[in-house]
C-alpha cells in the first residue's frame, strides 16, 4: 500500500514538472483556455507586410519622427503554412520602421494599420518576426477584443525587450476569457457567428538612455494560432442577425 502511495505521488509530481517546462518559453496553445477535446487549432497568415500604404508609423513630434516603409527581405528561419504553398502568394518584403530622436526621454511610438486586422476564431497565440538592432527598447502587441475594448499585451517568456541581433520570433499568448468575464473576450455565447479579436498595432517602449540619434526595427510575418472549433461546427442552416 506504501509502495503505491509513494508511487502515485511520483506521478503527480512529475506531471507538475512537465507542466512548468511547457509554461517557459513558447506558449502551448492547447494549454490556452477550454479544454482540448473542443478545439481545432490552425496557424494563419495575418499579415505578410507586402501591400504599400498599409502601415504607419506615429510619435510626438515633441519626442521625434517616425516613418515606415516596406523593403525587399525576409527571415531565413520561417517555415511555409502548408495550406499556403503552391498558392503563389506575394511574400517578399518586410515592413521597416525608423525613428530619430529629438531628445532623451521616456518616449514611445506606435505602429498601426489603416484598418484593425481582424482573426477569426479564438486567437490563442499571435507571432511576428522582428529585428530590434540590440537595444534595450521593448515592444507591445496592440488588441482590440470583442467588445471593441483594447489591450496592450507584452512577449511570452520575456520581457519583451530588443535587446537581439538579426531577425527573432516573438510570440503573444493572449488572456482567455474566464467564467466571470475577465480576461480577452473574443465571443459572445448568444451569437456564435460573431468571435474573434483584432489587431491593432504595435508600441515600442524606448529606453530613455538610448533615445538618441536613428532607431530602426523591421517587422514581417505575423500569424495567429487560432481555434475554428466553433466556425466548423456552425449550424448550417443557423439564421443570420446581419440585418
Amino acid at each position: 500500500m506504501k509502495r503505491f502511495i509513494i508511487f502515485a505521488l511520483f506521478l503527480i509530481l512529475a506531471a507538475g514538472m512537465v507542466f512548468a517546462q511547457q509554461a517557459v518559453g513558447d506558449p502551448d496553445p492547447y494549454m490556452i483556455g477550454i479544454d482540448s477535446a473542443q478545439q481545432s487549432l490552425k496557424e494563419v497568415s495575418i499579415e505578410k507586410f507586402e501591400q504599400e500604404g498599409f502601415w504607419h508609423a506615429f510619435m510626438s513630434t515633441d519626442e521625434g519622427y517616425a516613418t515606415a516603409r516596406l523593403f525587399y527581405g525576409s527571415p531565413a528561419g520561417k517555415e511555409p503554412i502548408p495550406e499556403e504553398e503552391g498558392m503563389d502568394i506575394p511574400d517578399e518584403k518586410v515592413l521597416g520602421v525608423r525613428v530619430d530622436f529629438l531628445r532623451r526621454g521616456y518616449n514611445s511610438f506606435t505602429i498601426r494599420p489603416v484598418r484593425p486586422i481582424p482573426i477569426e476564431g479564438i486567437t490563442k497565440t499571435i507571432s511576428i518576426w522582428v529585428v530590434g538592432r540590440n537595444f534595450n527598447h521593448e515592444l507591445k502587441l496592440l488588441i482590440q477584443d470583442y467588445f471593441g475594448r483594447n489591450y496592450e499585451l507584452s512577449v511570452t517568456g520575456g520581457d519583451g525587450k530588443l535587446k537581439f541581433q538579426g531577425w527573432k520570433k516573438l510570440v503573444f499568448a493572449i488572456p482567455p476569457q474566464t467564467a466571470d468575464g475577465q480576461g480577452v473576450i473574443q465571443r459572445s455565447f448568444h451569437y456564435n457567428n460573431q468571435m474573434g479579436l483584432k489587431v491593432v498595432g504595435f508600441r515600442v517602449i524606448c529606453d530613455p538612455l538610448e533615445c538618441l540619434g536613428s532607431y530602426y526595427i523591421y517587422f514581417d510575418d505575423m500569424r495567429a494560432v487560432t481555434d475554428l472549433f466553433a466556425e466548423e461546427n456552425r449550424d448550417a442552416d443557423d439564421m443570420s442577425d446581419g440585418w
